[in-house]
């Protein structure tokens, strides 16, 4: 009996000159499109061609399905996220580098909130979760960084609290943006209520961090 081969959802080839990268690149951003107006169901890779400008035959000479289409917005989007989350490791606490976190994720998800919750549940199908496993450890490891500042209550497991930290801002950015929310700033103000609370950190704690610190005379 024979076992039948996944589809691979690798890209066939990777573009080397600037003609093919500007190809690559309107081919995923109109998969991108069609993923925020049709969702899923409507996207296909005829319709993809159509509005990319270019022939089915040039499409598959780098995406062999629809599900790589998926995997390279995936890593499109996460690529740009990971780049400007970085800064907050360059902040001096962990609180403010947490803040900071808060900040890029709720403008990374209400840039364009219908991709980006389509994009978030098809993550969440084990063959595309498969082909993103590596790009997510970085970020993974960035959480980790950052709840391991002296100014963030120890967690009996710092494996645990990094995944419900990012589970609480996917599920809070997302609800927001299905409810068509655009004001930034009320929804990073409860996604902080959200996850300070969860690690622990009091007021009187917050306070302290915010605090410069004292001179010695």
């Amino acid at each position: 009996m024979t076992t039948k081969r996944r589809p691979s959802l690798k890209p066939r080839k990777i573009p080397q000159q600037s003609r093919a990268e500007y190809t690559v690149a309107a081919i995923l951003e109109a998969a991108a499109g069609i993923l925020e107006t049709r969702g899923m169901e409507g996207l296909n890779t005829n319709l993809v061609a159509q509005r990319a400008g270019v022939s089915v035959g040039s499409l598959y000479q780098y995406f062999p399905n629809k599900d790589s289409l998926i995997v390279a917005l995936c890593l499109r989007d996460k690529a740009v996220f990971y780049s400007e989350a970085e800064g907050s490791l360059n902040e001096p606490t962990g609180q403010t580098a947490l803040k900071y976190l808060i900040t890029v994720s709720v403008r990374q998800q209400l840039r364009r909130p219908a991709l980006a919750r389509a994009l978030d549940f098809e993550e969440g199908r084990p063959a595309i979760a498969k082909e993103l496993a590596t790009s997510s450890v970085a970020f993974h490891g960035l959480v980790q960084q950052i709840l391991s500042r002296s100014d963030i209550p120890p967690q009996a497991s710092m494996e645990i609290a990094t995944d419900d930290v990012l589970a609480l801002v996917r599920a809070l950015t997302d609800a927001a943006g299905e409810r068509g929310e655009v004001r930034r700033g009320a929804l990073e103000q409860r996604v902080e209520r959200a996850l300070f609370g969860y690690l622990g950190i009091t007021a009187c704690q917050t306070e302290t961090s915010r605090a410069p610190p004292k001179r010695s005379r």
